[in-house]
């Protein structure tokens, strides 16, 4: 082969080579999920309350896994739902949060999980009713839960709690009607910036090995992170 033609393969090999890094930078790595910022405009450890909205859906019918359980979060700017399980708080804040549960009940593994522990008074309030824990064993009222291991938060989302609430849930998503609760509950967010990882605790990956895999362990829907910025 001539040298001409060795340096064409050449370069043409390093040009495919350069091409997939740059395929993978922009799919992988920049084409996840979106970030709501709930940070804009808000100075950090001024005690402002920050208003969060989140929800989570039997499936995700606006993406390629329409099977798959979801949690969408609300753009405060535009207060349409957006698909991701990433968002940005200021620090020092008080965080306000609701969570619309569309999904059906599944028993905690655990009942560990059914405890509320780091939000403000160790209480969550389920369609504005106080309480400290959720017995998933003793009535079936859980879907999923909200659990950022890093501040010690976890809030076990309450379902809809009866047969026929259970098998009519809605099947669009974002859902906007349907059999669902309302919680809501607070928490300090950190004083200094970083990155917390949060998930549901509860094993909806159906199809997978102990329900742990699929939605629960992808970012944009059943695992995500909350980002403090200062």
């Amino acid at each position: 082969m001539s040298l001409p033609a060795r340096l064409g393969t050449l370069l043409a090999a390093f040009l495919v080579v350069v091409g997939g890094a740059i395929f993978v930078v922009i799919h992988y790595l920049l084409g996840g999920p979106p970030t709501v910022d709930y940070a804009a405009g808000v100075t950090p450890d001024s005690g402002h309350v920050v208003k969060v909205y989140l929800q989570e859906d039997p499936q995700t019918t606006i993406g390629n896994r329409p099977d798959w359980v979801s949690y969408f979060i609300q753009d405060p700017k535009t207060h349409k739902w957006v698909h991701t399980t990433l968002f940005q708080v200021p620090a020092g804040s008080t965080i306000d949060v609701t969570i619309l549960g569309y999904d059906g009940c599944t028993p905690l593994r655990n009942p560990y999980w059914g405890k509320v522990t780091g939000t403000t008074g160790n209480v969550e309030y389920v369609n504005g009713k106080a309480t400290p824990v959720l017995n998933s064993w003793g009535q079936c009222s859980v879907g999923h839960t909200f659990s950022i291991p890093g501040i010690g938060l976890n809030v076990p989302v309450a379902s809809p709690t009866t047969l026929a609430a259970n098998n009519s849930l809605c099947s669009t998503s974002p859902c906007t009607s349907g059999p669902h609760t309302t919680v809501t509950f607070s928490f300090k967010s950190p004083t200094t910036a970083g990155s917390y990882f949060w998930q549901c605790r509860v094993p909806c990956g159906l199809g997978y090995l102990d329900g742990f895999g699929g939605p629960m362990q992808t970012i944009g829907y059943m695992t995500g992170q909350m980002e403090v910025v200062s």
